[in-house]
């Protein structure tokens, strides 16, 4: 008999980010009709990436920096399966940098949820990836994922929201998870969450985020205005947050269709001997 854990109370910090995320989650896969059973969360490593442990739900801890490559492992084992991977900047921005950068290109229908606090809130605060020049000593300018995400050709949607705007961001994910449940590819988010123990950004960012969606000339579906738009926030101090890109014409264009198909995935299918004979013979014959 097989007996499932049931979830933990959350362990963060009272005011930390990371709660709204997790209300998004649960307020976006029950808009989307997601069955607990159909959805799995792959959490990273550090504080966002225990977010699996609250929720009934199938959860896998991954390695660190590397749940995205186990988040599509799990997408190509069972399409049909809502997989959503779960971290902080940290995790995905450091080491796991490459596996960021080719998710955008692999393109397989799953959404990749990024907690950014701007440092490493789990082991006491030090600089992260994203934290800004003078934070804790930090001498390096900041890693921007939402212009980097924008610069790699490929039919994704790009999103960033703001754990102080539930509503928003509870809809943005929403979108993001239909997105991915209709095959139509890798939908990213990165969510401005601050850790309000050790870099406490509530007030600076209520005052310098901007919905680049009530700007002039807003256009998701073509990169190059987004990332002007984005640019110009930039240099007027602010933060632009909202729906970066979203494919004009989205299609079947997730990695597990392609490698796939339409059947149900090795997961699922049918492994008997006397069902599959004809082809373990066939693949013998061809071993020579």
């Amino acid at each position: 008999m097989v007996q499932s854990a049931k979830p933990v109370p959350p362990i963060w910090c009272p005011g930390c980010g990371d709660f709204g995320v997790l209300a998004a989650v649960k307020k976006a896969a029950l808009e989307q009709k997601v069955a607990p059973h159909d959805l799995v969360l792959v959490g990273g490593i550090g504080c966002s990436g225990s977010i699996h442990n609250f929720l009934e739900v199938n959860g896998i801890h991954a390695l660190h920096g590397r749940l995205l490559a186990q988040a599509i492992g799990v997408k190509l084992a069972n399409p049909a399966l809502t997989v959503i991977a779960a971290g902080g900047d940290g995790d995905g921005y450091a080491i796991g940098m490459g596996h960021f950068l080719h998710a955008f290109k692999k393109n397989a229908s799953i959404v990749y949820l990024v907690m950014n606090n701007e440092t490493y809130g789990l082991t006491k605060g030090q600089p992260s990836p994203t934290s800004q020049v003078g934070f804790e000593g930090n001498i390096e300018q900041p890693f921007d994922a939402i212009l980097t995400a924008l610069s790699i050709p490929a039919p994704n949607f790009i999103a960033r929201t703001f754990s102080g705007d539930p509503k928003t961001m509870t809809a943005v994910l929403s979108e993001a998870i239909r997105f991915t449940r209709e095959g139509h590819g890798f939908a990213f988010i990165e969510d401005l969450s601050p850790c309000v123990t050790y870099n406490d950004t509530y007030k600076l960012w209520r005052e310098k985020v901007q919905d680049l969606s009530k700007l002039p000339g807003y256009d998701p579906t073509d990169r190059a205005t987004m990332f002007r738009l984005c640019l110009e926030a930039q240099a007027a101090g602010r933060i632009p947050i909202g729906v970066m890109h979203r494919p004009a014409q989205p299609g079947r264009d997730g990695l597990e269709t392609k490698v796939v198909g339409s059947g149900p995935g090795p997961a699922r299918a049918e492994m008997d001997l006397t069902a599959n004979a004809a082809a373990y013979q066939k693949l013998l014959a061809a071993l020579g």
